[in-house]
C-alpha cells in the first residue's frame, strides 16, 4: 500500500512511543507487589507488543516516494 511520507513518520514516531512504553511497563512491573497491578500491567505489555507487531508489519509494507 502506497503511503505519504508524512504518514510513514507518524507510524515512525507512534513506534517509538509505544517502545518506550513498553520498556517503561516491563521494567516497572517488576517492582510492583501488588498482584492485580501486575496483572494489569501485564495486560499493558502484551496490547503494547501487539501493536508494535502491527506497526512493523505496516511499515514493511509501506511503499512511499
Amino acid at each position: 500500500m502506497e503511503y505519504a511520507l508524512h504518514e510513514v513518520l507518524e507510524v515512525q514516531e507512534m513506534t517509538a512511543f509505544k517502545t518506550l512504553c513498553l520498556t517503561k511497563s516491563k521494567t516497572m512491573k517488576a517492582l510492583v507487589s501488588d498482584p492485580k497491578l501486575k496483572e494489569i500491567m501485564q495486560q499493558e505489555v502484551d496490547t503494547t507488543t501487539r501493536q508494535l507487531q502491527e506497526f512493523a508489519s505496516i511499515l514493511s509494507n509501506a511503499k512511499h516516494e
